[in-house]
């Protein structure tokens, strides 16, 4: 089911049929939240959106691999998205960020790390290649230097967004890139004013979570629930 909830609109459900671009007097964010492989509902998603291309702004929130079937095809989806789209930012998950510890630092630690968590998965999606002896992930290189230049947050005058979420108390630069990619109660149950508003995922909820210092669209893909997108301002819901 696709459905489009608007919380301006007192979240009455409003056909897909209905979403029209509006006239380009500001830009507008559309944030992602957590795909974990979901490569259908991405796609149905992005099918969804009334994007203005050169107006509006695209942000995946991190973790487009593990757990789910298609993670190869959902980086790829993303690659393209942003070679064909000006204004596209792609956050640091801490899906990404285990799946860079095991590639830069091979070891029992980091290979059980990334496996125990979902790993497997894409493993599967991408397969292997013998590489002296040893039996490596086969990721395109294309891929790689997808992984290793995501941000760890993204800014605006009105908005934090960050993958798991920010420590209380702690200025944005002073943040720890560990926190930012896998902070999760100190966070969530939290009502400090960070000065803007918060948009992350991480956290799975059965529903977006809106508060006044955050949103939360993390809704479990992966688990059976939405794949979910905030529009900002207007804090628009759409999911699949």
């Amino acid at each position: 089911m696709i459905s489009v909830l608007s919380t301006a609109e007192n979240s009455s459900k409003r056909s897909c049929l209905q979403a029209k671009p509006r006239s380009r007097v500001m830009e507008r964010i559309f944030a992602i939240g957590d795909i974990h492989g979901c490569f259908d509902k991405l796609e149905k998603l992005m099918g969804l959106l009334p994007l203005q291309h050169g107006n509006d702004r695209l942000v995946f929130i991190g973790d487009y691999i593990d757990r789910g079937p298609r993670s190869r095809d959902v980086v790829d989806f993303v690659i393209d998205i942003r070679k064909r789209f000006e204004k596209v930012t792609c956050l640091l998950g801490n899906h990404e960020s285990m799946l860079l510890q095991y590639l830069n630092h091979p070891c029992e630690e980091s290979r059980s790390l990334f496996f125990l968590n979902g790993g497997d998965a894409t493993a599967a999606s991408y397969e292997y290649r013998i590489q002296e002896g040893e039996k490596m992930l086969d990721i395109p290189t294309e891929h790689l230097d997808f992984f290793r230049t995501l941000q760890l947050f993204y800014e605006t005058p009105e908005y934090i967004f960050v993958h798991a979420g920010l420590r209380p108390g702690v200025p944005l630069r002073e943040q720890s890139p560990d926190d930012l990619v896998w902070i999760r109660h100190e966070f969530i149950y939290s009502d400090f004013d960070f000065g803007k508003t918060v948009v992350f995922g991480h956290t799975p909820f059965s529903n977006p979570l809106i508060e006044d210092n955050k949103i939360g669209i993390d809704t479990g893909a992966v688990y059976g629930g939405s794949l979910t997108c905030v529009e900002l301002p207007s804090r628009t819901i759409y999911e699949v």
